[in-house]
């Protein structure tokens, strides 16, 4: 959507309270933080045509026609799609995912500020809040604005097909089992991502596990010296936060 002058006017005002104080860098560059291990998962291609961008459960919200792309835009194109895993501990658990990347150019990020709409409430962010996406279902995903159009189409298509049915049970499952059968590293055995190839297009809409289940997480645009956006993040986990505190306690 195309944020009101008066949204607007009052984000350039209120845009220093969007920035996150984490260096995402550091998820995707460092082999430990807090103690925990750290690794990067390479999982795949996203095409984005428009540059328009969704951060969205799946399973519950990307299928409704009204969800709105953020107001910023990243540059068209295909970008591959990194996975901050923390790593298991030798003592057992699972994987979990912190952050998810893409990358749109080789310039280093040096400010993160959260991804919008362009319709929230900004008088009623508060230092250490953030708008974020809702995840209901355990899963995020990343889709560009012209695929979700398409996506829209053919979860409609599918429920008129399949009455009674549901998409996860009884399509989308089978895919995560495939991908923890054929890469099982950091994936529990019903599968943590897929990168989906959309029926009938050459799109891909990669979905992947939420970190610690559902929840509100950010979403934020890394901008590089000069002031261009080269990075969008995905924050599942605070690692320093999560990790941190528990081992303090």
């Amino acid at each position: 959507m195309t944020p009101q002058k008066e949204w607007l006017a009052l984000y350039e005002q209120k845009k220093q309270n969007t920035a996150s104080q984490t260096d995402f860098n550091t998820y995707f560059e460092l082999p430990e933080i807090a103690g925990k291990m750290l690794t990067v998962m390479d999982i795949g291609a996203c095409e984005l045509p428009s540059g328009k961008l969704l951060v969205r459960d799946p399973l519950v919200y990307l299928g409704s026609r009204g969800e709105q792309p953020y107001f910023q835009t990243a540059p068209a194109g295909t970008y591959r799609v990194e996975v901050c895993v923390v790593k298991p501990e030798e003592s057992g658990g699972c994987a979990r995912y912190a952050a998810v990347r893409l990358r749109f150019s080789e310039k280093r990020a040096v400010r993160f500020y959260e991804a919008l709409i362009g319709n929230e409430d900004l008088n009623e962010l508060h230092e250490d809040e953030y708008f974020g996406f809702n995840v209901d279902a355990g899963l995020g995903c990343i889709c560009d604005a012209a695929v979700h159009s398409l996506f829209c189409d053919w979860s409609e298509k599918w429920d008129r097909e399949h009455p009674g049915g549901n998409q996860y049970d009884d399509y989308f499952a089978a895919l995560f089992a495939e991908s923890f059968r054929t890469r099982p590293e950091f994936q529990r055995s019903g599968g943590d991502w897929i990168n989906w190839k959309l029926p009938g297009t050459e799109y891909h809409i990669p979905m992947f596990q939420s970190g610690f289940g559902d929840g509100a997480y950010p979403v934020y645009w890394g901008y590089d010296e000069a002031g261009g956006i080269c990075q969008l993040v995905i924050q599942f986990i605070d690692i320093a936060l999560a990790y941190g505190q528990a081992e303090g306690d």
